[in-house]
C-alpha cells in the first residue's frame, strides 16, 4: 500500500515546461498545458473540505491561497479566516491542469507539509493504521478519511511505493489530512517490531486470514496492517503480524477494495475497544 508523508525530502515537482507555456509534442502540438513550478516540499490543497480544514489547523502553514469569489464568499459565511486572493476560475484550473477533471470547488492553497511525530516517542494508545504499499492515492486518501472519523492516532507508511499526501490524495482525505498525522518509515517490518516492543499489537487483515475479525483477541494498542489492491501484504509484513484477520463477507462479493476494508475494520476494532463511547 502507497502513502508517503508530505515531506521536503522529496524532489521538486517539475513542470513539462517554464510556467505559462504550453507543453509541446512533435511538431509543435500541444499536449497539455504546464502546471506552474512548486517549492520542494510544498502541499498542494483544493477543493472545499481540503482547504478549510487546512485554514483551521493552526499548524498548517499556508504560502498561497487562491479562491474565487463564491468561494471566499463561502469562507466568510463559515467564519474561517483567510487571506485569499480572488481570482476567476481559470487561474485555478490552470494551476491544477496536470490534475484532469479536478474538482476544486473555488478554493486552491499552497501549504508547507505537517511536521510528521516521532515513531518512537509517539503515546503508545489507541490504533495506528500501518499500509504495506498501498500507492493508489483515492485509496489512501478514502483510508485518511476514514482514519480521522475514527480517531486513528496515525498512518505509518514507506518512504518508498507511497503516494504523497497532496493532490489528489490530499483532495479525496476531504480534510482528514490535518487530523491524521503521517509518519514515513524506510523498512516497514522493522517499524512494526519496534511497535511490538512497545506494546502494540499487529494485526494485519488479509483474505487468507486465520479467523474473522470479531474472532481476534483484541487489546489496546493495536496497530492494523494492510496491503496493497491485488498483492496484499507482502510476505515479511505477514510474518511479523501477531495475528492475521479476514473480514467475512455475508453476500455474493466475498472481497472489498483496501479503503473500504479498512473503514469497516475500524469500525469493528474501535467498537470492541470502547473507544467509539
Amino acid at each position: 500500500m502507497n502513502t508517503t508523508p508530505p515531506r521536503g525530502n522529496k524532489k521538486p515537482f517539475r513542470p513539462f515546461s517554464k510556467p505559462g507555456r504550453p507543453f509541446k509534442g512533435r511538431g509543435g502540438r500541444v499536449l497539455r498545458e504546464a502546471a506552474p513550478e512548486f517549492e520542494t516540499g510544498t502541499v498542494l490543497l483544493y477543493g472545499w473540505h481540503t482547504v478549510s480544514e487546512a485554514l483551521r489547523n493552526k499548524g498548517r502553514r499556508i504560502r498561497l491561497l487562491l479562491a474565487t469569489e463564491n468561494g471566499a464568499k463561502r469562507l466568510d459565511e463559515e467564519g474561517i479566516a483567510h487571506q485569499a486572493t480572488i481570482v476567476p476560475v481559470r487561474e485555478i484550473d490552470k494551476r491544477l491542469a496536470a490534475t484532469p477533471d479536478a474538482l476544486h470547488q473555488g478554493l486552491f492553497a499552497e501549504a508547507d507539509a505537517l511536521d510528521p511525530p516521532d515513531l518512537r516517542t509517539m503515546p503508545a494508545e489507541g490504533v495506528l493504521l500501518l499500509l504495506d504499499q498501498v500507492t493508489d492515492p483515492h485509496n489512501v486518501g478514502a483510508i485518511v478519511r476514514s482514519a480521522a472519523a475514527f480517531g486513528v492516532k496515525a498512518i505509518v507508511t514507506t518512504n518508498r511505493h507511497s503516494p504523497e499526501a497532496t493532490g489528489v490524495l490530499a483532495k479525496s482525505a476531504s480534510g482528514g489530512l490535518e487530523h491524521v498525522p503521517f509518519v514515513t518509515v524506510t523498512n516497514l517490518a522493522r517499524a512494526m517490531l519496534e511497535l511490538r516492543d512497545r506494546g502494540f499489537l499487529l494485526v494485519g487483515l488479509d483474505s487468507e486470514g486465520d479467523a474473522d475479525l470479531d474472532q481476534v483477541k483484541l487489546r489496546e494498542p493495536v496497530a492494523l496492517v494492510l496491503g496493497a489492491e491485488g498483492k496484499g501484504l507482502r510476505q515479511l509484513t505477514r510474518d511479523t503480524c501477531d495475528a492475521l484477520a479476514r473480514i467475512d463477507m455475508p453476500g455474493a462479493i466475498k472481497s472489498l477494495n483496501v479503503s473500504n476494508a479498512t473503514a469497516l475494520a475500524l469500525y469493528a476494532v474501535t467498537t470492541r475497544l470502547g473507544l467509539r463511547s
